[in-house]
């Protein structure tokens, strides 16, 4: 009897979001047509994404957040956020820190209907899986929005960790870092895995999540490190904060 209580709640919530992304992306393409003029980097509309996004954690009686550490975050400075990636619902998680940044994310991503569009809408940067010239072509566009004023957020694993524990980190964000010559901003994200895990749509019961900002690197301390090392004290750092490390850390 769970499991199928379990699923109908996840069907009812997937069939709200279905709805509600409809006259919510209506008001998205309001704000860009509105603001596009004069606010360049796309900030409104970024929070507004920010709060469609967190609605759907507010809303699911279930799941609750906890954000920390945001007062780390420094105004008018573009940063290499990283994080770690247990879950789908990480994205959700990150938005609900309400900071200005620009997405990278898969390619198939943006072919979703209203979010997807709305990710095209606010010039979030896409890159196709294995693809070599879209990873060069999503450089390009990192550089140019970090030169812009932008955060840019990386997933550095590439994808969704099975278990929680953190992959090796892949090179593109710290190499963008060291050219850029920008701050990293680490983060770290627990609980999303236990309330959605990879490969699963269905509902896990109560589960209370936790974003926390961590200390930035500054561009001082990896300037004369290889782009792996930096990749790794970045690791390290995140690694410390998150639940499934614990153990072995102690």
């Amino acid at each position: 009897m769970r499991p199928m209580i379990n699923r109908v709640v996840s069907v009812l919530y997937l069939i709200f979001i279905a709805l509600t992304s409809i006259p919510l992306f209506g008001c998205a393409v309001i704000i860009w047509c509105l603001t596009k003029p004069f606010d360049k980097r796309l900030i409104i509309l970024h929070q507004f994404t920010s709060f469609w996004a967190t609605l759907y954690i507010w809303t699911m009686p279930a799941w609750s957040i906890k954000t920390s550490g945001r007062e780390k975050i420094k105004k008018n400075t573009a940063y290499m956020v990283v994080s770690n990636h247990q879950s789908q619902l990480d994205i959700l998680v990150a938005f609900s820190l309400f900071f200005h940044f620009k997405w990278v994310s898969k390619a198939e991503v943006f072919k979703l209907p209203l979010i997807g569009w709305n990710m095209v809408l606010n010039q979030y940067i896409k890159i196709k899986r294995g693809d070599r010239e879209s990873a060069e072509t999503m450089m390009m566009q990192c550089e140019a929005s970090i030169a812009s004023g932008n955060s840019v957020y990386f997933f550095p694993e590439g994808t969704r960790s099975r278990n929680g524990r953190l992959k090796a980190f892949k090179p593109g964000a710290f190499i963008l870092a060291k050219k850029m010559k920008i701050p990293i901003l680490p983060i770290a994200i627990n609980g999303s895995k236990n309330a959605l895990p990879k490969h699963s749509i269905n509902f896990h019961g109560r589960h209370p999540m936790h974003i926390q900002v961590l200390d930035e690197i500054p561009y001082k301390r990896f300037e004369n490190l290889s782009v792996e090392k930096t990749a790794e004290l970045a690791r390290k750092c995140i690694m410390t904060h998150v639940d499934e490390h614990q153990t072995e850390l102690q």
